[in-house]
């Protein structure tokens, strides 16, 4: 295990607030070494684009088992710290996910809040205690695996009024911060919500980066510590073989 907890010391090392980790999430192999080979220092992947691969729906929709089964193809691909979208945890008990992720070869994950059997968001509290059992579980296993909190208040499928959003996504940051968490993502935060919770809090914050839109200096200037593309990578390589199918079926005419 010691490879893998270098690598997750090493992942830990690069959340700087100001000069953010950027992670161009992947779905594949071939993604992942694309990732490597441009010179990124830590591959992510994303729940989304390799359930669509898969043929599944977002939101655990897809088995854990052939997710899982890509994220560990993923981790042996490549030689620097990969970050796997564990979703909310596929119903596991900690302690088994924490087994299954550093089994895996991955030195960090994502885990959200959101309720995908009942719907809305899963309780704070409950939440909260979800990451410390995992930290307590990453710590017996020898491997610091870096938890990056996702926080579901500001996202579509979140049950929260408009005015409620920041505050809840605080107090969730807080709670999660003090389970354990290394780092807290509220994926559809705005400019000002996200420096809210950077100032609030004092944890390292991931914000999401669009890549037609997406300002890399006023992220910075916020102070967050984390980027992710999630499956905008995976819709653009689809958009572009479209593009590249359509003089081709052209042809059959």
């Amino acid at each position: 295990m010691s490879d893998r907890a270098d690598k997750a010391r090493l992942l830990r090392s690069l959340h700087i607030p100001g000069a953010p980790l950027v992670l161009p999430n992947v779905w594949d192999v071939g993604s992942a070494r694309a990732v490597v080979d441009a010179g990124f220092p830590v591959v992510a992947t994303a729940s989304n684009a390799i359930a669509a691969a898969l043929g599944y729906d977002d939101g655990e929709g897809a088995p854990r088992d052939e997710m899982m089964f890509v994220a560990q193809r993923i981790a042996a691909s490549v030689d620097v710290p990969v970050t796997v979208d564990a979703e909310a945890g596929y119903g596991m008990a900690p302690e088994d996910l924490v087994e299954l992720l550093t089994g895996i070869g991955a030195a960090g994950c994502n885990i959200e809040d959101s309720d995908h059997a009942e719907g809305g968001l899963i309780d704070v509290e409950v939440r909260a205690t979800y990451i410390a059992q995992m930290r307590a579980a990453a710590d017996r296993v020898g491997v610091p695996l870096v938890i990056n909190a996702r926080i579901d208040s500001f996202f579509p499928t979140s049950p929260l009024a408009e005015n409620r959003k920041r505050a809840d996504a605080i107090s969730r940051a807080e709670a999660y911060w003090s389970a354990g968490a290394d780092c807290v993502f509220p994926p559809g935060a705005g400019p000002d919500d996200l420096r809210a919770i950077v100032a609030e809090v004092g944890a390292p914050v991931n914000a999401g980066f669009p890549l037609k839109r997406g300002s890399l200096e006023a992220l910075r200037a916020i102070g967050v510590a984390r980027l992710s593309v999630g499956p905008q990578l995976y819709g653009s390589a689809l958009d572009h073989l479209r593009t590249d199918l359509l003089p081709l079926f052209a042809t059959r005419k």
